[in-house]
């Protein structure tokens, strides 16, 4: 039980990407690590040749997880057939089986097998092109946890930087028209509670002005005043460290923050993929277990080519494993 604390669950992602390299790579290289020693989730068919080329096993007997001996933990799930594997390209077979190892993991977790998880490159057109409507990870989330829409968020990290995304993918009009006072606090404090399970007990978060300069009293629009400064008051009211609303290139350029909420997709995207690029994680938080997706895409033009660095997913799995 111990171990299951700190265990993290890597899914494989998009099978027609680098998904299933990357996690393969990443659970090798921590196969020594007794502290965090990941468990691959993925079809066998996908994993077990990348291991082989590794000189690994995969390990599927629970009680053996985590020995010293080099295997691969592993978790196999139906998700594709063999058949259906298309590298390089975005089909729905690929959505379906994507969307069912992030389902076993989301399983595991909640019987105590493991804390966390960290999803491997997935194509939004692949899971779309399957039935399933799909705009990230988040959402998926709300809905297996059954907590309905607006309660899961995410929060990109990298560079030093960690930022909470108010709305996320959807376009810009409509994300501004959500706005509201109460989407904001939820936002906040799904972000205040992620930090603390990350160790920041009193997280000090800055909070970034939907218009240039806030609105500048109204100078710039009363959007501002009326949604963004009622949220940051209620957050204060509940004890929270939180300041603004201000400028996002104004408050971005101020140390002390631990995380700062952003209103729309890339007012909080260009800072961390600016400074971080394929290095970005990128955590679903409000969905009560930490859950981390890698930054970068499935990149199809390099599937099954052995050339995917895992580096951005070692990172997520440091990231919520607590070793960040």
């Amino acid at each position: 039980m111990e171990a299951a604390r700190g265990r993290v669950l890597i899914t494989v992602g998009d099978p027609n990407g680098i998904g299933p390299e990357v996690a393969v790579k990443a659970a090798h290289s921590l196969a020594g690590d007794a502290s965090l020693r990941p468990v691959v989730i993925g079809d066998r068919h996908l994993v077990a040749p990348i291991a082989e080329r590794l000189g690994a096993r995969l390990e599927t007997d629970r009680a053996a997880w985590g020995a010293p001996d080099g295997g691969i933990d592993f978790v196999e799930v139906d998700g594709i057939s063999p058949q259906d594997v298309a590298p390089g390209r975005a089909t729905a077979a690929g959505g379906r089986a994507t969307i069912a190892y992030v389902e076993k993991a989301v399983e595991l977790v909640k019987d105590g097998t493991a804390r966390a998880i960290v999803a491997c490159p997935h194509s939004e057109t692949s899971v779309n092109a399957s039935g399933r409507r799909f705009s990230g990870y988040p959402n998926l989330l709300a809905e297996l946890q059954g907590t309905g829409p607006d309660t899961v968020f995410l929060m990109l990290v990298g560079a030093g930087l960690r930022i909470v995304h108010v709305t996320l993918h959807e376009r810009l009009h409509g994300a501004l028209e959500r706005l509201t006072p109460d989407l904001i606090e939820r936002a906040a404090v799904a972000g205040a509670a992620a930090l603390r399970q990350l160790g920041i007990d009193n997280p000090r978060i800055g909070v970034f002005g939907i218009n240039p300069h806030a609105g500048e009293n109204g100078l710039f629009g009363d959007e501002d005043d009326r949604i963004a400064v009622p949220a940051v008051a209620a957050l204060r009211a509940r004890g929270m460290n939180v300041d603004g609303p201000e400028g996002a290139d104004i408050i971005l350029c101020r140390l002390g923050y631990d995380a700062f909420i952003a209103m729309y997709h890339d007012q909080g995207h260009i800072p961390v993929k600016l400074m971080a690029g394929r290095g970005a994680a990128a955590m679903s938080i409000g969905a009560g277990f930490l859950f981390s997706s890698v930054g970068h895409g499935a990149a199809f033009d390099i599937a099954g080519q052995d050339r995917a660095s895992p580096d951005a997913a070692l990172a997520a799995i440091r990231l919520v494993g607590g070793l960040n």
